[in-house]
């Protein structure tokens, strides 16, 4: 399977999907040990894969975790700089639970199984205290206020790097 990421001499088209695992009051975060920056985990859609197929797949193969995908809660369309070329993402992410809390570390960071701790380009797991997200740079840049807002249904927004605003378009 090939992942729907593509490139051009001009622009980059992504379609993500991200997992939002909330747990006693932490949320687990992805983090690129060469970046300040913090995501939800998750990875990009491959062809003819559910964005839910595609969480399972993530996790098991990004830290070995076995996950139940629930709600869909956040449709993003994301327009940002990847390097030297504008980048149109499109992010679909869901409510998660793991299926056995002993597959992991629950509290502090652990590394992707995919690297070494030698590696710049490690990704890192962080459980982060939800009081603590605004105080942290975190994509989407609204997530402090969306964690908040999980029971009220699914939210689509966009984000342009570019013009640095969210702009919110209700529940779809």
């Amino acid at each position: 399977m090939s992942d729907i990421l593509v490139r051009t001499d001009n622009c980059i088209f992504s379609y993500r999907t991200a997992g939002i695992l909330v747990r006693e009051d932490k949320v687990l975060l992805q983090k690129p040990n060469n970046s300040v920056d913090y995501a939800f985990p998750g990875g990009h859609i491959a062809f003819g894969e559910t964005a839910a197929e595609a969480l399972v797949r993530e996790f098991r193969e990004e830290m070995g975790a076995d996950i139940e995908v629930a709600e869909l809660k956040w449709v993003e369309e994301n327009f940002f700089s990847w390097g030297d070329k504008p980048c149109h993402q499109i992010s679909l992410s869901h409510l998660i639970k793991l299926k056995d809390t002993a597959q992991i570390p629950l509290n502090g960071r652990f590394i992707s199984k995919e690297y070494s701790e030698n590696d710049d380009n490690a990704i890192y797991f962080c459980w982060i205290p939800l009081d603590e997200i605004k105080n942290i740079k975190v994509y989407p840049a609204n997530a402090a206020e969306l964690l908040l807002e999980l029971d009220e249904g699914v939210k689509h927004f966009v984000y342009r790097e570019c013009e640095n605003s969210n702009e919110k378009h209700g529940k779809a």
